[in-house]
């Protein structure tokens, strides 16, 4: 069995509001091994990155487990929680607002060289951060530009190096791809995927386009209003989906291909409040499929086949949705 590097136990996240509590993350649990890539996928406002910062303690969860090589995050205090993201760390989605505009490629990425401790003099930090250059394919003629002066795909280039400056065991990687070209959203993923296996680290990958997390995952979580409705290998997840609402996602995947179409499923109906919402599917506004029980409570995720998930109360044993 392979070790886990980051458990997750029922996650929750409530912002108070001038209309109540909401549920930005309600009780998420998952697992993540030691060199592999979990994927959270969902529309925006689902949670994902609330998450994804919750893990890292950037936001404070409002209760939850969160273990990290078997060491509970909650219980550290902030100084604790501080030396410990040397091993988590994350690459925000843009890649501009993300770095200092004043300082150069060479003053960003030092700056995470220099808090390892392991680099005692100038010459070191400078070679270091040359070599950390050359990882992430940055030529050194770049050294002492400025962030405005490069583009998306060189900006993101910079927020991974200095992620990798500190040699971490988990990166979160916040839709880091998602304000780039296509060409250089192919490139920063094959980058990702090489580190990886170079480096031998794991990823969470947070985005809301399922190509691209399909390309880079090992297993995958799709989120709904805070919750896990789905979870899934990444091949069983695209070869079947059980879920309603994911196979609304798949459907909106485009075919490169010239020509081509798919059936779109067009959801409808309301999107449900996430301020202190009732004891239902939240999905069930907007499912085709939704029947009594599915206003009435709010259905567990239950394992239908090894390691795939599903949270769907018209979900039978045979795999079909009952009617």
């Amino acid at each position: 069995m392979a070790e886990s590097l980051l458990e997750v136990k029922n996650l929750k996240k409530y912002f108070k509001t001038s209309r109540g509590m909401l549920h930005a993350v309600d009780d998420i649990t998952f697992k993540l091994e030691r060199g592999k890539t979990l994927g959270i996928v969902g529309e925006s406002g689902c949670g994902k990155s609330t998450t994804g910062r919750c893990v890292m303690r950037l936001i404070e969860p409002t209760s939850g487990e969160i273990l990290f090589e078997g060491k509970d995050l909650m219980s550290l205090s902030k100084r604790e929680m501080r030396s410990m993201r040397g091993d988590i760390q994350i690459v925000f989605q843009d890649p501009f607002s993300s770095l200092d505009p004043r300082s150069t490629v060479m003053q960003s990425i030092a700056e995470g060289v220099k808090v390892t401790g392991k680099y005692g003099t100038r010459q070191a930090i400078e070679a270091r951060v040359v070599e950390l250059m050359d990882t992430v394919g940055l030529a050194q003629r770049l050294i002492n530009a400025y962030p405005h002066e490069l583009d998306g795909g060189r900006r993101q280039r910079i927020g991974i190096a200095r992620a990798l400056a500190v040699e971490p065991k988990l990166s979160i990687c916040d839709e880091p791809v998602s304000a780039l070209d296509v060409s250089i959203q192919a490139q920063i993923l094959n980058l990702l995927q090489d580190l990886q296996h170079q480096l031998g680290f794991s990823y969470i990958f947070i985005t809301h386009d399922l190509a691209v997390v399909n390309h880079i995952s090992d297993d995958i979580m799709v989120m709904y209003l805070g919750q896990t409705v789905e979870m899934a290998p990444s091949e069983e997840l695209f070869r079947a989906p059980a879920h309603p609402y994911t196979k609304a996602l798949l459907s909106a995947i485009p075919i490169p291909k010239v020509g081509a179409t798919r059936d779109r499923i067009l959801l409808k109906g309301e999107i449900s409040s996430p301020i202190d919402p009732e004891d239902a599917c939240r999905f069930s506004k907007r499912c085709n499929y939704a029947a009594d029980v599915c206003h009435a409570s709010c259905p567990k995720l239950r394992e239908i086949a090894p390691g795939h998930l599903i949270a769907c109360h018209r979900f039978d044993i045979n795999g079909m949705i009952e009617d």
